[in-house]
């Protein structure tokens, strides 16, 4: 398998695994937990373009135009980034054979992005420390990104 294989495969790899993680989301909203809203994130990706990193709360921000569009893709692009580092670091015995604790492994270490980069920037602090229940709210985005774990491994077979 050649290197744009590799990449093309991590493509729909990383879709593919969003999309798991977004049913997943779609189930817990249904169940009553409440889940991020992918504006926000348009909206801190939004304000980060126009030079600000850092928000003491992004709710507050003011809104960014098709905010919500933005941060949407953003999340999907993120998604094929972090399939790429598990293709990367698997590489193609892995694609063609894929076995689930490497995507889990790869799975879990991506919470690393949200809680020490993206929370801290949107104004929850580092591992969600400016949240109302900080505790829940790691549990929440561990499982999330186990979640997404599962979904790339899921997602490698069924390509």
């Amino acid at each position: 398998m050649g290197i744009s294989e590799q990449w093309i495969a991590a493509i729909g790899i990383g879709v593919g695994a969003t999309l798991v993680m977004d049913g997943w989301s779609a189930v817990s909203r249904r169940l009553g937990v409440s889940t991020l809203d992918y504006a926000l994130v348009g909206r801190w990706a939004g304000h980060a373009l126009r030079g600000r990193w850092r928000h003491q709360a992004i709710r507050q921000a003011p809104p960014i135009k098709h905010e919500r569009i933005l941060g949407w893709t953003l999340h999907y692009v993120i998604g094929v980034a972090f399939a790429m580092l598990l293709v990367i670091t698997a590489g193609t015995p892995w694609l063609s054979a894929p076995t689930l604790w490497p995507a889990l492994a790869v799975g879990a270490g991506t919470v690393l992005a949200p809680l020490c980069l993206m929370q801290p920037a949107m104004g929850m602090g580092f591992f969600a420390s400016r949240t109302p229940s900080p505790w829940r709210a790691r549990f929440k985005s561990l499982v999330n990104h186990l979640v997404f774990g599962i979904g790339m491994y899921v997602t490698a077979l069924a390509l």
